[in-house]
Formats: structure tokens, C-alpha cells, sequence
């Protein structure tokens, strides 16, 4: 099946300035997602894979090279752009799961929501539906802090749906996880990449990656491998299903 273009970067470069020394965390990267991808792109901690999710997800703004997202060239788009971007088309799913600690679980959810600029009346659908999809519902008036780990970035996971954005960024999302609640988190982004969404997965963590169908491998700030691969499947329980 040919998947539309959802991402391509171009010879993409990220370099640091620091009191006039100058270092390149990122350089020459070329690749593209399709839309409806589970892309898990992997290195040891120094790769540049950090600082190539946070120029994908518009955290941080490339040096040099192009990015075109649904085929528009994002390089010189403003900073309100680029943050119309950030909330209306892209996800988020932190390690530190990055939830408001004395807030509820649907003020948590909705928080992408209050941001977007044309209002409306339908927020409380929204937030349950994304609850709903990650098993959470449930907890809804919860206090993020009365959550376990698991819960916490099943709630950060919902939290990146809601304005059902283009692609989702997992930047380590099994990292501060035990074993089982780290399976059970990431069949939930296998189950949303099932339904299409496009999954782009920063790990350091080769059981991790292997949850995705195509690993990228960065090292020195390079690609050094692309490859397609045979998809590790988990139930709910951790049993391994293929």
C-alpha cells in the first residue's frame, strides 16, 4: 500500500552555539513518514535523536536543510505558526509524562483545547472520547497525582489526541515505567497506529522500538540505518503474540 507523504526533511542540520563554540547535534538527515507510519527512531544518548524529535515536533527550529509537513515547506514559518502547528496537528507523549500535578484528569486532557483559537462547544466530548480510547475514562475526576505511572501517561497519551493531531511524538514513553505498565502503553500506541494514526517513537531501547514497523538509527547526528521490520505484538498482559 502507498502511504501518502506525511513528513519529509531534506538534509536537516541542528547546530548549538555556546560563548562561540559551535557544535552539530544533527546533520545531513534525510527521510519521510507516511501518513499512518509507526516509526520508532533509535540511538544511544548523544545520537541526536532528542534533538531531531524536537525539531519534528516543532519544539525547536532547524539550522539548515527543509521540512515539509503534509507538503508545506515549514522553514520559515513564524513563531505563531509554528505554534498553530504544534497544537492543532501534532502530539506529544513526554517520559516525565509532564501533567499538571493538582488537576484533574479532564482539565489535564482539555488543556490542548483551551489553547486552540476557534472555540468550541464540544470540549467535554472530546476529552471523554479521548479518555475513553486509552481506557481512562474511568478516571476523570482523579487528580493526576493520585495516578500510577501507567495511568499518568495513559492520560498524557490521551492528552496528545484530543485535537486528533496529524502525527504523535513519543519521546521515551516507557522510560520512568515498570515492565508491564510499558507494554500495556505501548499496545495503546500499536492500537492507535492500527485506527491510523502516525506514531513516531524516540527510544534508546531496542524491545521499545520494535513495537513500531520501521526503526530509524541515528548515531554522531546521522542515519546510519532505515529498515522496515517484523512488528513485536503484546497482549494487554504482556504475553508475547507475535
Amino acid at each position: 500500500m502507498n502511504l501518502s507523504t506525511l513528513i519529509e526533511v531534506r538534509n536537516l542540520c541542528k547546530t548549538y552555539e555556546n560563548e562561540g563554540v559551535f557544535t552539530q547535534a544533527v546533520c545531513g538527515v534525510s527521510f519521510s513518514v507516511g501518513e499512518g507510519e509507526f516509526v520508532s527512531i533509535m540511538g544511544p544518548s548523544g545520537s541526536g535523536k532528542s534533538t531531531l524529535m524536537q525539531m519534528l515536533g516543532f519544539l525547536d527550529r532547524l539550522s539548515d536543510g527543509e521540512y515539509l509537513l503534509e507538503g508545506e515547506n515549514t522553514k520559515d514559518f513564524s513563531d505563531d505558526e509554528l505554534a498553530e502547528i504544534r497544537n492543532k496537528k501534532v502530539g506529544f507523549v513526554f517520559q516525565t509524562f509532564n501533567l499538571l500535578p493538582r488537576t484533574t484528569v479532564f482539565e489535564n486532557v482539555e488543556l490542548p483545547l483551551l489553547y486552540d483559537k476557534e472555540l468550541s462547544n464540544d470540549n467535554s466530548k472530546k476529552v471523554l472520547e479521548a479518555l475513553r480510547s486509552v481506557g481512562m475514562e474511568h478516571r476523570k475526576d482523579y487528580f493526576s497525582n493520585q495516578l500510577s505511572g501507567g495511568e499518568r501517561q495513559r492520560v498524557a497519551i490521551a492528552r496528545a489526541l484530543v485535537n486528533d493531531p496529524s502525527v504523535i511524538f513519543a519521546d521515551e514513553p516507557t522510560g520512568n515505567l515498570d515492565s508491564k505498565s510499558g507494554t500495556q502503553v505501548m499496545k495503546i500506541l500499536q492500537d492507535l497506529n492500527d485506527a491510523g494514526k502516525t506514531i513516531i517513537l524516540v527510544t534508546h531501547e531496542t524491545f521499545t522500538a520494535e513495537h513500531g514497523k520501521r526503526i530509524i538509527r541515528m548515531k554522531d547526528g546521522a542515519i546510519v540505518s532505515d529498515e522496515i521490520i517484523q512488528t513485536r505484538r503484546f497482549a494487554t498482559d504482556g504475553e508475547l503474540l507475535k
